[in-house]
Parts: C-alpha cells; structure tokens; sequence
C-alpha cells in the first residue's frame, strides 16, 4: 500500500505500515505485527473534524490511524480480515472478509468501530462474492466476480440494494475507478463503465475498449495482478497489469484517455506498482505508486526523466502519398508546429518510400528551441523569451525525394514535455514512374 495521508506518506510493506515524509529517505513503523497481511486496501475520512485513514488488508482488524498517526485496531469481530473499505453515508462499510465473501457490514453513523445492535449499524448480503465497494454520487456500488450491485438510501431505516446488472461482473476491484464522470472498472471483455452497463445491460457497447480487444484480452489472460490509477487533469486513467517472472521495465499498461466524446488508448511500459493513490492537494494533483519488489514509492508526473533515465521520445506519421503515389515528390521545406514547456532537443526525419532501403535517407535536422516564451508569474527572468509564441513554427529546407514520405521525431535528450501541433510538406513535382 502506498498513500497520501496529511503531510505525510503512508507504505505498507508485509506485515508492517510506515510512514515518511515526501522526499525523505527514512521511513518511521507505525503498526506492525500483523500476520498473514495481503494486500492493503485504505480509505481517508472525517467524522469528528479529525482526519483519519482507516486501513484493511485481508487478514487482520481494520487499522484506524488519526491524524497523530496514532493506531487503533476495529475490535468486531465481523470485519476482521477484510479486503475493502468505503465511507458512504456517514457510515463505514466493509467487505471482503474470507468467511462471508458475500456480505457488507457497515458501523453505525459517524463511528467507524461501531457496530451495536439498533444504533444505525448492519449488513447487507448479495448473491455474489464480492471483489470491490466504491461510492459514486448517492450510492455505494458493490462490485462483484458476475453482477454488479447498487446500494441507495442514508441509513440503516432505508439502506435498499438494487441491481445493475446481473450479467457482467468485475475482475479484480483495484481496477475500479472514478473517471470522467464514471465509475470505470475491468470486465471479463476490457473496460467498462458502470452507466453504460446500466444503460444497455450486457450488450458489447458497454464495453469501451472494444477498439484495442485483442491487448486486453492477452493481458486479462496472463496478468496475475491488476493496479489503476486516474489522472485528473489529464482525464486519464491508467490500468497495469503485473505478471509473474516478468521484470519492472518490461511490465506493461495501458492508458485510456478521454479526448472530447471518445476514448482513446496507448500502450505504457517500465511500471509495476503493487499499490497506487493519486490526491489532489490545494490543485497539485499526487500520483503516486509503490514499487513492487524495490521497496521504494516513486511520484509519477513530475520531472522529465524516468527515475532519472531520458524517456525515448518517438513519433512517425503515416506514408503520404499525396493522392498520387505515382508521382515523385522533390521535397523543399517542413514546417512544425508544436508546442513546448521549455527548451527541447530533438532530431527530424524524412524517410522515402516506405523506408526502403534504397531510398534516400538524409541525417536528421535539428528540432530545437532554446528561447521559450515567458509566462508571468511562473517563469524566471533570464531564462525565457519576452514576446515570443506558445506555438512556434519551425521552418526547416530538407533534401531527398521519393513516391511516399514520411515524417519522424526523436528525442531521448530528456526534454521537457512538448507536442507535436501539425506540420506541413512542401515540394515540387516530379515525374511518373
């Protein structure tokens, strides 16, 4: 486990839980002794204007730890060894414990070790083994192996399950997540949204993923764990699938993005987390990620390296043939837009006919820009370009010719991010072959 509690960072490693501060190099035991621990699963509340982090991992009592970090163990006997916790109502629920996979406890109001007989607290039973709890707006959604539940109401005198479906379930629950005004999880056929099952019951639409099946598929079939995390700012989330015997750099995800009514999708590589949280704190967005064997939490989103190694930056167009493949293309000149956060240093390509290997192949020209536009209030004097563009253009001769081009950039110079806006092919015509 690895989350963000107050000005501290909380990691649960074992049978242990530790706590530093962002940056530090030291770690302080907070709890220890647990026996048998699995994988923690926690959940940051506030019932009596003190925050708290209540903390499960499938074998021992909930763990309570206020804002002192001071420890307190949930003494029923009904929650001990449970999988998932959520705060819904004033109320704390619980679930996934190994001797009634099938059922939620919940305490009574604003007391998360509270569950007397008549004081609001108790427990509700579905027909599924459980796999994930997450509340989204008024209602706390119970995930399970083939249905997918819904519980409504604000109290014990109205707590009412209903179903939302009872033909898709959920693979692993740290898949679900809450993004883009959804609940997104994985089913046995990729990612889903919880209102598009709703919507249209188990019919293939419900599915987002259906563009990329065949990477889901081959991932959901190998993978032994599962890790989500979302990014805010950026309406992404991010699913990681960890595998057995295959090391950090070659562990793969996937990133879905949501970019105006469509979801788009890519393929991640170099992170196996075996834990996640993100938090937003006064609009610094915390993406965080415990590694899986090294021990350490790495900050995701911040810097320009990969843990200190230059992340290979790479793109290629497609082969353009102009409507006329032909005809040969004398080419003249590019011209790139593209959009930086600071300096760059990268190398542009032009590569003919399909790159085959008797085509012209010219050096790279240089993609750069040292004089970046100052932004008032966050750029340094000295160090930016008064009145200059957000979005220069660059304005590059180029040689070669040939019946298809294409363009490529690469940078692995540990630039900071930027992105590529258009280009533009000028040439001349030459004959037909």
């Amino acid at each position: 486990m690895v989350a963000t509690f107050g000005s501290k960072v909380l990691a649960a490693r074992g049978t242990s839980i530790y706590s530093a501060d962002p940056g530090g190099s030291s770690w302080t035991s907070i709890d220890s002794g647990r026996t048998g621990a699995l994988k923690y699963s926690f959940e940051r509340y506030n019932y009596d204007n003190t925050d708290k982090i209540v903390v499960v991992d499938g074998a021992n009592a909930p763990t309570i730890f206020n804002s002192s970090l001071s420890a307190t163990d949930v003494s029923a006997s009904a929650v001990a060894g449970a999988k998932h916790v959520a705060s819904f109502r004033d109320h704390m629920f619980y679930s996934g414990m190994s001797s009634t996979p099938q059922e939620v406890v919940f305490s009574k109001p604003f007391d998360e070790d509270d569950f007397s007989s008549g004081a609001g607290s108790g427990s509700i039973a579905v027909d599924d083994n459980i796999v994930g709890i997450k509340v989204f707006r008024d209602n706390l959604f119970i995930f399970c192996e083939n249905r997918i539940f819904k519980l409504a109401g604000s109290s014990v005198s109205d707590f009412a399950i209903q179903d939302v479906t009872r033909d898709i379930g959920c693979i692993n629950g740290d898949t679900i997540q809450e993004f883009a005004g959804d609940l997104i999880f994985l089913g046995p056929d990729g990612l889903r949204t919880v209102a598009g099952t709703a919507r249209i019951g188990d019919v293939e639409l419900g599915t987002i993923s259906s563009n990329v099946q065949s990477i889901f598929n081959n991932n959901i079939a190998s993978a032994s764990e599962f890790d989500s995390i979302v990014i805010p700012d950026k309406t992404q989330y991010r699913i990681f699938f960890t595998k057995s015997g295959t090391v950090d750099n070659q562990t793969k995800g996937i990133i879905c993005s949501l970019r105006g009514q469509k979801f788009e999708f890519a393929e991640l590589r170099g992170i196996k987390p075996a834990s996640t949280d993100h938090f937003v704190d006064d609009g610094d967005v915390i993406l965080l990620h415990g590694g899986y064997a090294d021990g350490y939490v790495y900050r995701q989103e911040v810097g320009d390296t990969f843990d200190g190694v230059n992340i290979a930056g790479k793109y290629r167009s497609p082969d353009l043939t102009f409507n006329d493949p032909g005809i040969r293309k004398h080419m003249q000149r590019v011209i790139i837009n593209y959009a930086p956060e600071s300096a760059i240093d990268a190398d542009l390509f032009l590569r003919y006919d399909y790159e085959d290997a008797n085509a012209a192949r010219p050096a790279a020209y240089p993609l750069d820009s040292n004089s970046v536009i100052a932004i008032y209030g966050t750029s340094l004097y000295g160090t930016a370009t008064y009145g200059g563009t957000t979005q220069p253009l660059v304005r590059q001769a180029v040689e070669g010719s040939g019946f298809a081009v294409a363009l490529r950039v690469r940078d692995g110079t540990g630039s900071a991010p930027y992105s590529l806006k258009g280009f533009q092919l000028e040439y001349q015509l030459g004959a037909r072959r």
